[in-house]
């Protein structure tokens, strides 16, 4: 995947997040859409550099190739990501939107969950549409090159 892929890969990972996200929290909260909004960017651009730092310390750890990293060790990451990741956005949702810390908890996570699950399917969705195009456009190309 290229450097232009991956910019196209990640806007629109965290442009559909956000929609999903504000529109469910929009329908089973009680909160404004704008003050959701407000919350849902602030989190999704600290979620963006917590990935950045989380991972280049993480990775100062945890030595080796990362494609023989064992399932206990990326379980452990994903915890580890996402309690860090919790630790710093429940304040903020609790702020923005004048909620209990264990309101906000609650809401981050499900949000956290909703993201987690959304995650997996867009790149899994992602990855077989990427396939099926890089092989649609290799087939008019090779029939292209016989005509």
């Amino acid at each position: 995947m290229g450097k232009i892929e991956r910019v196209f890969h990640s806007v629109t990972f965290e442009v559909l997040a956000l929609i999903m996200s504000i529109t469910g929290l929009v329908i089973f909260t009680q909160h404004d859409i704008s003050a959701l909004s407000e919350t849902m960017i602030v989190i999704a651009s600290m979620a963006m550099f917590w990935n950045y730092s989380f991972n280049y310390v993480f990775d100062l750890y945890v030595k080796g190739e990362k494609t023989k990293r064992s399932l206990l060790i990326r379980i452990v990451h994903v915890f580890l990501f996402e309690a860090g990741l919790l630790f710093f956005t429940i304040p903020v949702m609790a702020f923005i939107l004048d909620l209990s810390f264990w309101d906000a908890f609650i809401m981050d996570l499900g949000v956290t969950i909703f993201i987690t699950i959304y995650a997996f399917i867009f790149n899994l969705s992602y990855d077989h549409l990427r396939v099926f195009i890089i092989k649609s456009r290799m087939t008019k190309r090779q029939v292209a090159s016989i005509l």
